[in-house]
């Protein structure tokens, strides 16, 4: 795609690309000599008076264009920068819009976290219907995604209350899997060498937990939940998941978390046996994952379990006494249809798990599935939306709400992800995660950290401070050690003193 941006007024080119995605999801943006017949063009004229800024965008592929031109006055409910985003995602969405005969559900919306807009607005405007209002306005969202991203909001406000800078989770990272989905993009590989790793992985994993565990007894800081992920925790033995529980026991006063939670996923690597030592060690949530109820839809994707496999996971995960059961399922996996989804969700409600969260297809650059070149971007999504729409209202109907979401690029139909909980039953590290108001300590390969301090009451400002610090993304490199990334994109060669040095810079200047 060709952007010619003109006016006076500096823009955030990579807000203007992603606005352009969510209409042209494979595109790739060009210099004006690559442009065909076909390339899709972006002409942009911006300008910046004292009270307000005026947007003409015009959008064309080939001979056919429309055109839409926004102006929107600066005010005190919104910064310069904000109103600006606005001004232009409304000529964007409305141009592309008309030309293409498609109304992104989400309007100008780009971000992961869609609830943290409507969280911002509570804030100011305290009522759930002017919230409502201002995003069907403001950020062209058609009204029932503005009041899923209102609600959610809401759920989360009660959820997180009074967070406190000595508050803290630990994420424990598994980047191990049985099989390989053809959706995938973790590094989780499955191969006979790669699984050979698996015991090496546990020493150095547990070294890390317990450098995690002496910042937290040094700072004296709340370990609100833990979370185990991947991959597939539960491809480990159930020797090796107990000695990891274990190091996490020794390290961690796991009686008092408010949550533990194993990730276990996949059907086909639970056990009776493996979910006794989960429980024997604390843990109160775990995940039992179809994505689908119909077998053709399965292999297609790449699971290697069967429908059977996962009624027979989710009995042993019912018997194991563990607390609270999570069940995922995706809308718009290929070969599936609304009325096998919809049946899908019916026989996941009928189980009554304490979790239903409903993911839209979403495939990364490097997933399998891509490698024969189809393609399975839609931006009209074709019956997605009435698959998402069907979940979130059956999902209601016997109780559940939803308590926390999240979006991605190039999902099928432009959807969201979201997680419904039956009251009291919501997993409280999605929340935190989500909406960062602590801070977390993650350990594994490819595992992110982030310190957080978050202020919600401050009147201006950047209302939290974030500072990352990276894992090596791979185990090989995270057994072999050498250098690695910090967050400011320099190279750091002894990544455990300069992480360290950057932990104990930013709880020195806060406590």
């Amino acid at each position: 795609m060709i952007l010619k941006i003109t006016g006076n007024c500096k823009i955030n080119t990579y807000y203007v690309q992603t606005l352009c995605m969510i209409f042209f999801p494979e595109t790739k943006f060009a210099e004006d000599e690559e442009m065909t017949d076909v390339t899709p063009v972006l002409e942009l004229d911006v300008n910046e008076m004292a009270e307000s800024v005026k947007v003409k965008a015009q959008v064309s592929v080939g001979e056919d264009f429309c055109w839409h031109e926004e102006t929107v006055a600066f005010d005190k409910d919104h910064d310069r920068e904000r109103t600006i985003k606005i001004a232009i995602g409304g000529a964007v969405i409305k141009a592309a819009g008309a030309l293409l005969n498609y109304q992104p559900a989400w309007g100008i919306l780009i971000g992961v976290r869609p609830a943290k807009v409507a969280s911002e607005l509570l804030s100011k405007l305290g009522s759930r219907d002017e919230v409502v209002r201002t995003l069907v306005k403001d950020y062209y969202m058609v009204a029932k995604k503005a009041a899923l991203a209102t609600d959610v909001a809401l759920t989360e406000a009660a959820l997180i209350k009074q967070p406190s800078i000595k508050d803290c989770s630990i994420y424990v990272h598994i980047p191990f899997c049985p099989h390989r989905c053809a959706y995938c993009s973790f590094v989780a590989y499955p191969s006979t060498k790669f699984l050979s790793l698996i015991p090496d992985y546990l020493l150095k994993l547990v070294d890390e937990i317990e450098d995690i565990s002496r910042t937290v007894k040094k700072y004296g800081l709340n370990v609100r939940t833990i979370y185990i992920g991947g991959g597939t925790p539960t491809i480990l033995t159930a020797q090796q998941l107990n000695f990891l529980l274990g190091k996490i026991d020794s390290c961690f006063d796991v009686g008092a978390v408010e949550e533990y939670t194993l990730e276990s996923g996949r059907p086909d690597t639970i056990t009776a046996e493996k979910l006794a030592v989960a429980k024997a060690h604390g843990v109160t949530r775990i995940s039992v994952n179809p994505q689908s109820l119909y077998d053709s839809v399965l292999k297609r994707i790449g699971r290697n379990h069967t429908v059977k496999d996962f009624y027979e996971a989710y009995d042993i995960a019912v018997a194991s006494g563990i607390k609270y059961i999570n069940t995922d399922i995706i809308a718009g996996l290929p070969g599936d249809s609304f009325p096998m989804f919809a049946k899908t969700v019916d026989k996941l409600i009928a189980l009554r798990p304490h979790n239903i969260t409903v993911h839209t297809f979403s495939v990364k650059k490097s997933a399998d599935i891509l490698k024969n070149g189809t393609s399975i971007y839609s931006v009209h999504g074709g019956d997605v939306g009435k698959c998402v729409d069907y979940s979130q209202i059956k999902v209601a109907k016997a109780g559940y709400i939803p308590y926390y979401m999240y979006r991605q690029k190039k999902t099928v139909g432009n959807m969201e992800n979201v997680g419904f909980s039956l009251p009291g039953c919501e997993c409280l590290y999605n929340v935190y995660m989500m909406e960062e108001i602590h801070s977390i300590f993650a350990a594994g390969a490819g595992a992110v950290s982030k310190l957080v301090d978050y202020r919600p009451t401050l009147e201006s400002g950047d209302k939290t401070f974030i500072q990352r610090y990276c894992n090596h993304k791979y185990p090989y490199e995270y057994l072999s050690g050498g250098p690695v990334n910090n967050s400011s994109g320099a190279p750091v060669v002894n990544a455990t003193l300069a992480n360290q040095a950057l932990i104990d810079e930013f709880f020195r200047s806060r406590l």
